[in-house]
């Protein structure tokens, strides 16, 4: 339930911003960096735009194409996967490729993001957008204080440093900081929002409850709301091109 609920807020939040910022029924291109299981990458070519995703997981690219395999044709001719890395997209992609660069959980991975938004900035269109998921530092104490583990919460105060639930180190990110990179890499802060307030405890493989609609409900509420949002498991930042 963990993951359906951060794709279904993530799928409202850029859904709005792509409204506000592009004329209705212009077909977009989409660059999804770390595609994952190509959740919002295939949502977006449903939607009409053309998509690139860049995975430099194997495993992970077979997966998204067993997927797109799934699709009617008019869809799989939308999308391009690539196998390579984000900080490796000028390799890839000429300056000002894409009109739309998504890069969701893929920093938490990244021990150092600055070279790598750097890079995702320059194939960013004047005007275009970019869409970042990242870990909240300033929340990190949070999911192991109200789990008990007092030794985790404490050493989250001094690091962004944490386990993940699978088992891998990661690293989160503080809003303060995104925000002075983002500037500095010509993609401002424009809009952010929280996700997971409410559910980053729920387990992972827990059902959709009945009141799914309430849940979500709520939990887009305080992504959008102060002081809410602040202490989200996961920050959604949207910077445009300058």
């Amino acid at each position: 339930m963990r993951n359906t609920v951060r794709q279904a807020l993530v799928a409202r939040q850029l859904d709005e911003r792509l409204a506000a910022h592009f004329p209705v029924g212009r077909r977009l291109r989409v660059l999804d960096v770390g595609l994952g299981q190509g959740t919002q990458a295939l949502r977006l070519a449903r939607a009409g735009h053309e998509i690139t995703g860049l995975e430099s997981d194997p495993a992970m690219l077979d997966a998204v194409r067993d997927a797109l395999s799934k699709e009617p044709a008019g869809i799989q001719d939308r999308v391009r996967l690539i196998e390579g890395d984000g900080r490796d997209t000028g390799a890839h992609f000429l300056p000002g490729a894409f009109d739309v660069v998504l890069c969701h959980g893929v920093l938490m991975y990244v021990p150092e993001p600055d070279p790598m938004l750097a890079a995702l900035a320059r194939v960013l269109a004047p005007g275009g957008l970019l869409s970042l998921v990242v870990r909240n530092a300033d929340a990190l104490a949070l999911r192991p204080g109200l789990s008990g583990d007092w030794d985790t919460a404490l050493a989250a105060f001094d690091s962004p440093v944490y386990t993940n639930r699978i088992g891998l180190s990661a690293r989160a990110d503080r809003r303060e900081t995104l925000t002075t990179t983002l500037t500095a890499i010509g993609a401002p802060l424009h809009t952010w929002y929280g996700v997971r307030v409410f559910t980053d405890l729920a387990s992972d493989d827990a059902p959709a409850p009945d009141d799914w609609d309430r849940l979500l409900a709520a939990e887009d509420r305080a992504g959008r709301t102060d002081p809410y949002r602040a202490v989200a498991a996961l920050l959604h930042l949207c910077g445009v091109r300058g």
